[in-house]
């Protein structure tokens, strides 16, 4: 498959796959594994992975991959990528995943020249699925054909901000500060971008370290409803940083 504007929905396809192969071990107790990092593996991180990687393999065979699993067994991400490539996080909050929580995501994007083109997110314990398409983004239930457009809500005085569930009292004081949000929901994964993009928020903070596979796909979904991921500061985040590790620094992800 070589035309950019179907590659959104076969990623979602894909990721729905995934989300099959990963949903069986939620709430059963599987091992835990920890890796030189000191994250948290699972069997379900592995097999998910080894899914995705499988079928990109079959539809993009000349598109390079850099997935989260993968990048840990070789013992670091690659340190040169090419400028169209994938990005696969086979499960994104394997940490919610272990303590039975249902924020965790299946996470595929394209990358072509440091931007996120195409891109899916695909929820296991909901079913939700969100991905990029030509008219937009679409968000769907696992199996159902096609998909629903979404779009970032329009900015009101009362903002709504998501953060990560375990953020302390004195960060959320300086991001409040910063940002001026009203309200602040906690919540796990990549969901957060895909809340914002479907307008069920306003902004997505992050000052602390994430991983280009993290993000990217949430990115895509993001700017396909008309909303932004920047630094802080208002530049743009770029993908390829494998100078960096493909590690991010901080940014801020806002709807309208």
């Amino acid at each position: 498959m070589t035309n950019d504007q179907g590659v959104g929905a076969r990623l979602a396809a894909i990721a729905e796959a995934a989300g099959a192969v990963i949903l069986p071990f939620w709430r059963t107790g599987v091992t835990v594994d920890v890796k030189a990092d000191d994250s948290p593996v699972t069997e379900a991180d592995r097999r998910g992975e080894a899914m995705i990687l499988q079928a990109l393999a079959a539809d993009f065979p000349d598109v390079a991959v850099v997935a989260e699993e993968a990048s840990a067994a070789a013992g670091g991400p690659p340190k040169a990528i090419a400028s169209r490539f994938f990005l696969v996080d086979a499960l994104d909050g394997t940490r919610a995943f272990v303590r039975g929580e249902a924020h965790f995501t299946v996470n595929i994007a394209l990358i072509e020249r440091g931007r996120p083109i195409a891109g899916a997110v695909m929820a296991p314990a909901t079913g939700q699925v969100w991905f990029t398409a030509p008219q937009g983004a679409l968000k769907r239930q696992a199996g159902e054909a096609g998909g629903s457009l979404v779009r970032v809500r329009s900015p009101s005085a009362r903002l709504v901000a998501l953060t990560s569930s375990a953020i302390k009292p004195e960060q959320e004081a300086r991001l409040r500060e910063r940002y001026g949000f009203s309200e602040r929901q906690g919540m796990g994964s990549s969901l957060k971008l895909c809340v914002v993009a479907e307008g069920g928020a306003d902004l997505y903070p992050r000052h602390g370290p994430t991983m280009e596979w993290d993000i990217a796909a949430g990115h895509a979904v993001l700017e396909a409803a008309g909303g932004s991921l920047t630094t802080p500061e208002g530049e743009p985040l770029g993908y390829g940083k494998a100078d960096r590790g493909f590690e991010n620094g901080w940014f801020v992800a806002r709807g309208g």
